[in-house]
């Protein structure tokens, strides 16, 4: 049973069977996540002769937003850490903290050899921003891909209702920011919140979007982020339904026919900016007049996952162009599914609106 071929009426199914994790696999990935994180807390920075203690541990990436695919054993870990008392302090001191950390995990492997088997990935970058590494242990029956990656823990204490951030956390961000993004880390925390909370057929919809996404990547190069067809996911539905219970295939088709107007795409939320500050208005201004499409990340206003001509949106357009006829779009009748009618640019007032339809 492959996707293309798959009915519209059956692509439900198709999610159930083909791409959401197992219990099994589930609690396998969690184990490793559990042991790392523990690891990273207890073992990390002692006796280092420095005052740096590891603040707290999260969960990002797919695990962390409960979106994770069936067979993709990774996950990201961003590490908070008492010494990094800014963005300048992340990008000066993560070089070290980066060594300290496979340090203390190759000791932990000669000491642990027949519990604890870790795999270091060449890293080719200088001053790399991530540790990535496979782990496997005798609890776990598969290697599992992580990635860690030291941050400043400007936001402190999160919870889930956490909406709009001090307004100075962003107007320094803007004000240090060099590249766009680089300090996405610091806001994992309200990416996981943006996303993990919306309802369960949302998040089924996005992994069936991501799976496509990995099909297109495997023969193509330099495609966007998939954060961004993430996000441009989670726009389709707020804007063409807000029904816990939609149509999944018109959900699919909606994904695809934004994609192939990429040139038009402005996307962006203001639920955590303070839009009434005038730099951080200035700063979004500026961003939404930059090349389409504009996917600005909902968490950190200076990333625009969007890129304009930076990523090869025009392949993948091409690609969706073709599926949009595919027999997973075709009814019973032989007429195709249509899209829902989804503007090609977010307004101000929708922006501002956040209904997490948490409800499954």
């Amino acid at each position: 049973m492959n996707l293309w071929d798959t009915r519209p009426g059956d692509l439900d199914r198709y999610i159930k069977l083909h791409l959401l994790p197992d219990t099994t696999f589930k609690r396998e990935v969690r184990r490793a996540i559990d042991t790392i994180s523990s690891f990273l807390k207890d073992r990390c920075f002692q006796d280092t002769g420095k005052s740096v203690r590891v603040t707290k541990v999260v969960k990002g990436g797919s695990s962390g937003k409960g979106t994770a695919l069936r067979g993709c054993s990774d996950a990201d870990l961003v590490v908070f850490l008492s010494n990094l008392k800014s963005y300048q302090d992340q990008l000066d001191h993560r070089k070290e903290l980066i060594e300290e950390i496979k340090k203390r995990l190759e000791e932990c492997k000669r000491e642990q050899e027949q519990k604890f088997q870790v795999k270091f990935e060449v890293n080719e970058w200088p001053n790399s921003r991530v540790l990535r590494f496979r782990m496997k242990s005798t609890k776990i029956g598969q290697w599992v891909d992580f990635e860690v990656l030291p941050a400043f823990d400007v936001l402190g204490q999160v919870n889930k209702d956490l909406k709009t951030p001090d307004k100075r956390i962003y107007i320094d961000l803007i004000r240090e920011s060099k590249e766009g993004g680089e300090f996405s880390t610091c806001f994992t925390e309200l990416q996981k919140n943006f996303l993990r909370q919306r309802c369960t057929k949302l998040k089924s919809l996005i992994r069936l979007v991501k799976h496509w996404y990995k099909m297109c990547r495997e023969k193509m190069e330099s495609l966007p982020p998939q954060y961004a067809l993430e996000l441009l996911t989670v726009y389709a539905w707020e804007h063409g339904s807000q029904e816990l219970d939609f149509n999944t295939a018109q959900g699919f088709q909606t994904v695809l026919y934004l994609i192939q107007k990429y040139q038009e795409l402005m996307v962006y939320w203001t639920i955590y900016y303070d839009i009434h500050n005038e730099t951080i208005a200035g700063h979004l201004c500026r961003k939404l007049q930059e090349h389409r499409p504009v996917i600005l990340d909902p968490a950190d206003p200076t990333g625009d996952v969007g890129g304009g001509h930076q990523w090869r949106w025009d392949k993948l357009a091409q690609e969706a162009q073709c599926w949009s006829s595919a027999p997973c779009f075709q009814n019973g009748d032989g007429k195709c599914v249509q899209p829902w009618k989804v503007p090609m640019e977010q307004t101000l007032e929708a922006s501002k609106d956040f209904n997490l339809m948490s409800k499954p």
